[in-house]
């Protein structure tokens, strides 16, 4: 082990070990949620830390390498705030080949993605309504998708937990379309006699089953009333069946469904929004490089990455983690050029760019970036000397500004909702079947700012809330 190593990995143990000494045991409300959730103390990592102080005031197992789930978000938004800057953003280009003859286009169209997590059906929609504008009404040609701004690996959705269909499973890609996902709004019909369901975005592939009965009495869950049947009859029609009963009482609800692989998502809604437009094209979709010679006709630019990670952290969207998580080594210089963007890459890019920053963090595991993972590790240790570095850096209003407020927004809009520590704490969530964690700054009653930091890994985890609350208000009632 050579010697700048063996100094970066002594700052974690100084912080994991060296003050556990004069760290206290845990505060008595916190012993005893964990003893009634029935997670042995030995199962969680903590760290509290006034921000800037050399010494934690509280430590639990803080070496210890931790399945962060979700809290592993805030290891890629940081670095990516801080290696790409608060205003990067994605673009997605529109070219052409061939020459315009009127209002056709004899040659091919391409859509060239460069990771953008936020493309959103208006947008993409936008960028049609600019072609349209031009002049452009018919295409004899094909439809050409871009998508090597990311290195092209097969992607199983159903790999995590047989979930496949489920948006938070999406794979990322460099052609990012609508998270890869239709949105299906349920609601009694204006006559109030039969159920309308209506999807934001329908690809051209997509054919919609409708058996579901209105009816009266309590709402209940919506996946527990319907059931959801998708069959691909072809490469070119898929048909989502949706049989049940909805409530008159559930108002308007919402079903998120991934659908088709990405290629097929896309040439499917354009396809569908082309013709809706009025314009016409029978070509087929290809998936290419984008030509030399081809001509930048349209555009649309995602919002600045401060925005992004907003999303990111704040409503824990796994599928745009692990855009940005990509777009790190997609934008990185190897050598004098640039490569598709890929897993490892990203790893060594994120763990070089800590070891700036004097945090070796040798237990860090990173897979994907987003915390849906069953190997992506980290301590609370290294965590925390993160969030003491990130509070330094000139990214870090934006930094902290993406985390949910503790009782207003995001993922933490309901937890100690109305209380007196509500608004007092910025701070991200993890939840995995088998691990919740939080980590981020409280403000204590008396204006001192403390990096709060809680993983629990174990089959009981889920039961570990009364825990977390009890150590965020153990922290924010700390005397002068």
């Amino acid at each position: 082990m050579n010697v700048k190593f063996l100094l970066l990995t002594m700052s974690v143990l100084l912080l994991a070990m060296g003050t556990m000494a004069s760290a206290q045991t845990l505060p008595p409300a916190v012993a005893d949620a964990l003893t009634k959730a029935k997670v042995p103390q030995e199962n969680v990592a903590i760290v509290v830390k006034e921000v800037g102080a050399k010494d934690a005031l509280l430590t639990l197992n803080a070496a210890n390498a931790m399945n962060p789930a979700s809290v592993i978000k805030l290891v890629t938004t940081y670095a990516g705030l801080e290696l790409l800057g608060p205003t990067y953003s994605w673009k997605t280009d529109v070219f052409s080949t061939g020459n315009m003859f009127g209002s056709t286009l004899r040659g091919d169209l391409i859509i060239k993605g460069t990771g953008d997590p936020k493309l959103t059906s208006e947008r993409f929609a936008a960028m049609i309504r600019q072609l349209r504008d031009r002049g452009l009404d018919d295409i004899q040609g094909d439809l050409i998708l871009d998508r090597s701004f990311f290195e092209n690996v097969a992607y199983n959705n159903a790999a995590f937990d047989g979930e496949a269909l489920r948006a938070y499973n999406v794979g990322p890609d460099a052609l990012l379309l609508n998270f890869k996902t239709v949105r299906f709004f349920f609601a009694p019909s204006l006559d109030n006699k039969t159920v309308s369901i209506a999807p934001d975005v329908k690809p051209a592939q997509l054919e919609i089953s409708n058996r579901v009965k209105l009816v009266d009495g309590p709402c209940g869950e919506l996946r527990e009333r319907i059931l959801l049947d998708v069959k691909e009859i072809n490469p070119t029609r898929v048909k989502v069946s949706f049989t049940g009963n909805f409530s008159r009482s559930c108002g308007e609800r919402v079903w998120n469904i991934s659908l088709l692989d990405h290629a097929r998502f896309v040439g499917g809604v354009f396809a569908g929004l082309w013709q809706a437009s009025g314009g016409k094209w029978e070509g087929a979709v290809k998936l290419a490089p984008t030509p030399a010679n081809a001509r930048l006709i349209a555009s649309t630019e995602s919002p600045p990455l401060a925005d992004v990670v907003r999303d990111i952290n704040k409503f824990s969207n796994n599928v745009m983690a692990r855009q940005l998580f990509l777009t790190l080594s997609a934008e990185a210089w190897v050598g004098n050029i640039k490569e598709p963007g890929n897993a490892s890459r990203s790893v060594q890019i994120i763990k070089e760019w800590l070891a700036k920053k004097n945090i070796a963090a040798p237990e860090l595991v990173l897979e994907n970036g987003s915390g849906l993972s069953r190997n992506e590790r980290i301590s609370a240790a290294s965590l925390a000397l993160m969030l003491d570095a990130a509070f330094r850096s000139s990214v870090m209003p934006e930094f902290i500004s993406s985390m949910s407020l503790l009782g207003l927004d995001g993922t933490l809009r309901r937890r100690n909702k109305g209380e007196t520590l509500a608004g007092q704490a910025h701070v991200k969530t993890g939840t995995l079947n088998d691990a919740r964690a939080i980590a981020g700054y409280v403000l204590d009653q008396n204006g001192k700012r403390w990096i709060v930091i809680m993983i629990a890994n174990h089959a009981n985890a889920a039961q570990t809330q009364a825990a977390q609350d009890a150590l965020l208000a153990w922290v924010y009632s700390r005397p002068a």
